[in-house]
């Protein structure tokens, strides 16, 4: 069974007609790349942020959209942070960044969780004090 980015870029590809070539011509990344993202069994970590943009422009789909599949497929679960406040958070504009952390903080081991928290206070007191 195709994983989320395997998906979105056979269903691109199909509807287009495009190979990897093309896609990998329009947005400026190698073929190589496109073929391994669209054929490997499992993507093992998120691919570099220059790659999505890269994937995003040659399929013609948005960042968040090529973002939010990488991710799913690299067993991130994304939450929304535009999500209805219905579902108890607020409405506000997503931050693909601020998603992806949190999804990620949760595959940390218990220590480097706290080594993350540790950071992310000391960063928050540090432009307090800039303030």
């Amino acid at each position: 069974m195709a994983n989320a980015l395997q998906q979105i870029i056979r269903d691109r590809l199909d509807r287009e007609g495009w190979s990897y070539g093309e896609v990998a011509r329009r947005g400026g990344i190698p073929r190589s790349t496109v073929h391994h993202l669209a054929t490997a069994e499992r993507v093992v970590r998120m691919p570099q942020p220059s790659t999505l943009e890269g994937l995003s422009k040659g399929l013609g789909l948005s960042l968040d959209t090529v973002r939010r599949a990488a991710a799913e497929a690299c067993g991130i679960h994304v939450y929304a942070a535009d999500a209805p406040p219905a579902e108890g958070r607020p409405g506000a504009p997503a931050d693909p960044e601020v998603d992806l952390l949190i999804a990620s903080v949760q595959q940390l081991s218990a220590d480097d969780r706290r080594h993350v928290a540790a950071l992310v206070e000391s960063l928050l007191g540090r432009d307090a004090r800039r303030g």
